[in-house]
């Protein structure tokens, strides 16, 4: 695959061999500036010193926070998938969306494996003329947002929101989130008329630590969360047993 117009995903052994012997990654590049801008730089070299180095959530939520568009290419075995966010346009653009891949990917794997500038152009540029070359793959970003928030592998607040806080669902939010049903649904709810804790929201009817945080993870990705760290109900982040820093 030299660029994004194929709908063949690399091989995570291809994508390495062509790493090593081209640069740090295989994708032709676009016109615009070659590298990323120094806030979203430090961010991510911040996160490279993480005992979760790799985050996959993380990443993304340093793109979006910085509203930057940039290449994040994921290993997702046995593929690594290349994803271009758009946070501004709130679109994003991938050879294939996750629901064509086969077999069907295991979010809860995912891995980072390089950010950097995009290799294609931002999508007002190909949608300007009719039947664009990969036009159809930009898709709306806030229910990849919240899939990758749900499903993948950080069980933990992002670092963004963590520590000692409290949540309450934005102002205007609840009508325009991804489907979310049960107990997920009856949370986004309460969270519209109070202000809580993620240990008061862990043990909420169908909730626990785990599923509260990636569901905060998901509301403040597609920003539909406030975060108040001085009212009366902020409390410090629990950290699981499983957690080893």
């Amino acid at each position: 695959m030299r660029d994004f117009e194929s709908s063949t995903l690399w091989r995570i052994s291809a994508f390495q061999r062509q790493r090593d012997a081209h640069g740090p990654l295989p994708f032709s590049r676009g016109e615009g500036p070659s590298l990323l801008s120094t806030t979203l730089l430090a961010d991510l070299r911040r996160l490279e010193l993480d005992p979760a180095a790799g985050d996959a959530l993380e990443v993304v939520a340093a793109c979006v926070r910085h509203r930057e568009a940039a290449l994040v290419c994921l290993e997702c075995p046995p593929w690594v998938w290349p994803l271009t966010l758009f946070p501004q346009q709130q679109l994003y653009h991938a050879p294939r969306d996750l629901p064509e891949m086969q077999p069907p990917p295991r979010l809860a794997v995912l891995r980072v494996l390089g950010v950097e500038r995009p290799g294609i152009r931002t999508p007002g540029h190909w949608l300007q003329e009719r039947g664009a070359p990969g036009a159809g793959r930009y898709r709306p970003i806030e229910p990849l947002l919240w899939r990758l928030a749900m499903e993948g592998p950080r069980r933990r607040p992002l670092s963004e929101i963590g520590g000692r806080a409290a949540y309450r669902l934005a102002a205007g939010a609840l009508e325009t989130l991804p489907e979310a049903g049960g107990a997920l649904r009856m949370v986004i709810s309460r969270l519209k008329q109070e202000t809580a804790a993620l240990k008061s929201i862990a043990v909420w009817p169908g909730m626990s630590l785990e599923r509260a945080s990636r569901l905060l993870n998901a509301l403040y990705l597609v920003g539909a969360l406030r975060v108040s760290r001085s009212h009366p109900a902020a409390r410090d982040e629990p950290l699981p047993r499983w957690w080893q820093p």
